[in-house]
């Protein structure tokens, strides 16, 4: 388990041992300003449910998303294509967040509501054809503090990690080629997380 740092927004640590780079800064907004943007996500965003294709079947998730962008891009997983719609004022402030601390530059973001510990992801890479190769995706968290697990593609290594509220974590380079994340269920969280995933589309 990792438990990171005094100031990790200052210099963040690669946390996998090869094969990627994820970069976690801890908190990067405080405690106040967490709660502020957690409320606004929550009740203001159009969220819809997710729907994804698998074995054939057209499955619709509890878990709620969301897709903003520069333009009205389109984004393809699970086998369905979502159009993105136009930013916020409050997105843009966190996506200029993102792109400060990271220093790289994004335009779109899929958005995930999970309502409690019983919604989660299973282990998948963000390596869709409309995303830049090695691109840089950063994950923003607010609300529920959960746990975030990466599994090498190969060799099976397991690092696993606590996303907090108002925490920012950056995966780039070739980690989507190597290594698989998830957001494991848990029946220990009774509250929702917002999680914003700041992403370069092409095309």
């Amino acid at each position: 388990m990792l438990s990171l740092f005094e100031n990790p927004s200052e210099n963040p640590v690669n946390i996998l041992p090869y094969d990627g780079t994820v970069h976690y800064y801890g908190k990067v907004f405080s405690g106040e300003m967490s709660e502020s943007y957690y409320t606004y996500l929550f009740s203001q965003i159009p969220w819809e449910n997710d729907e994804a294709i698998i074995f054939g079947k057209l499955i619709t998730t509890k878990r709620k998303v969301a897709w903003f962008g520069d333009q009205p891009f389109e984004y393809t997983y699970s086998k369905l294509t979502k159009r993105a719609i136009a930013w916020t004022p409050e997105l843009l402030e966190l996506k200029k967040k993102c792109e400060e601390l990271s220093g790289e530059t994004y335009n779109s973001c899929l958005l995930n509501l999970y309502h409690d510990g019983n919604e989660g992801m299973a282990y998948h890479s963000d390596a869709e054809k409309d995303l830049k190769k090695h691109g840089a995706i950063a994950s923003l968290t607010f609300g529920a503090e959960r746990k975030f697990a990466f599994k090498h593609k190969t060799t099976q290594e397991k690092i696993e990690l606590w996303l907090e509220n108002g925490s920012l974590l950056v995966m780039k380079g070739t980690t989507q080629d190597h290594w698989l994340h998830r957001l494991p269920p848990t029946t220990k969280v009774k509250t929702p997380r917002v999680n914003l995933t700041f992403r370069t589309i092409e095309g």
